[in-house]
């Protein structure tokens, strides 16, 4: 298949439509919105419809309703955007509806910039709103990921009857880079039997509530799906990591940068290793099995904090030290990762 230049945003837009999307609801915010723009066409060309919102609320409550109907139905946002739309996810969990919500990082705190960043992790991966629940995570590092992983959410969305976040970033959805396509596929809006639907007189109503409402063995019932999904959708990528002496762990846009800093650093016979998680979560404890001669794992993020160094210290339960490279408002650096390491090794005794 051909392949053709695009832009990340708008090769995810048009793999949402390829996957069977014909539901967008959302509101304009960078660096997300060439989403929003391609399928304000886009989505009229193919039958299926657009709305852009008046606020990030109602753009997840529409999205709810159209999911609630059995349509594949998206929304994306970044920054405070997404911080608003976590009432809304939470209530997607509620009521076991499968749908797509696109983050395309950027950094924060407050309104934060329209630079790149990796500041949501925590939100990603806690649960952003009220109560007890996770998110499937998926995260893309390139133009062609951002195309590929659209049908795969929609998938999994519906696999678990759960919402499923994509967390790009700010550097992945604007670079251009050659991407090959999907076919077109289509999406029967009357494939579930317990979608909204109309009804004559006499007919039984479907409704769509909290489960916990309607399932007496809801406790049982969350706590095995949250179990299926972490020990049937962990995902990652390895590079160089049997006889590594420190391993990065990297996602998006930083991981490319660090699968460039363990080649420079191989050249100069320092043995670094890179784990990619592509599912931030759940989190793929079962790469850290791959890595028996690590010594230290070092994340490297664009945030202040070292927001998934926790993640690492409880996959490896806390028998190696777990350092952080961290870069704010800039990518980092292939050179300063490498530095970073030598540092931790240092101070290690490795």
């Amino acid at each position: 298949m051909a392949k053709e230049l695009m832009k990340g945003n708008e090769a995810l837009a048009e793999a949402a439509i390829r996957a069977g999307c014909r539901f967008y609801s959302g509101y304009p915010i960078t660096p997300q919105t060439e989403i929003l723009e391609y399928l304000s066409w886009r989505m009229d060309e193919v039958g299926g419809t657009f709305v852009q919102t008046e606020s990030e609320l109602a753009g997840v409550n529409m999205l709810l309703g159209a999911a609630a109907a059995g349509a594949r139905a998206l929304t994306s946002s970044a920054g405070p955007g997404f911080s608003l739309k976590q009432e809304g996810i939470s209530y997607l969990v509620a009521a076991d509806l499968p749908a797509v919500i696109i983050d395309v990082m950027r950094i924060g705190t407050g309104l934060g910039d329209i630079a790149q960043g990796q500041g949501d992790y925590w939100q990603l991966t806690r649960g952003g709103g009220h109560g007890d629940y996770h998110t499937i995570v998926l995260a893309p590092a390139s133009v062609q990921e951002n195309c590929d992983m659209m049908q795969v959410a929609f998938q999994l969305a519906e696999k678990y009857r759960h919402p499923v976040l994509v967390a790009s970033d700010a550097a992945i959805g604007q670079m251009m880079e050659g991407v090959e396509l999907p076919p077109m596929t289509e999406h029967d809006i009357d494939s579930y039997d317990w979608a909204v639907r109309g009804c004559l007189p006499g007919d039984s109503p479907r409704k769509i509530q909290n489960t916990y409402y309607t399932r007496p063995d809801y406790v049982e019932y969350l706590r095995e799906k949250y179990a299926s999904m972490e020990a049937n959708e962990q995902r990652w990528e390895s590079y160089m990591t049997e006889d590594a002496d420190v391993v990065l762990v990297a996602y998006g846009i930083s991981s490319r940068i660090s699968r460039e800093a363990v080649d420079m650093a191989r050249a100069q016979g320092l043995k670094l290793g890179l784990i990619r998680p592509i599912t931030l979560w759940p989190f793929p404890v079962k790469a850290f099995d791959a890595c028996p001669k690590a010594k230290a794992f070092m994340t490297v993020e664009i945030n202040i904090l070292g927001q998934m160094v926790d993640d690492v210290k409880l996959a490896v339960s806390s028998r190696c030290p777990v350092g952080f490279h961290g870069s704010f408002f800039s990518l980092p650096e292939p050179e300063e990762i490498i530095e970073q390491a030598k540092s931790l090794m240092e101070k290690e005794g490795i």
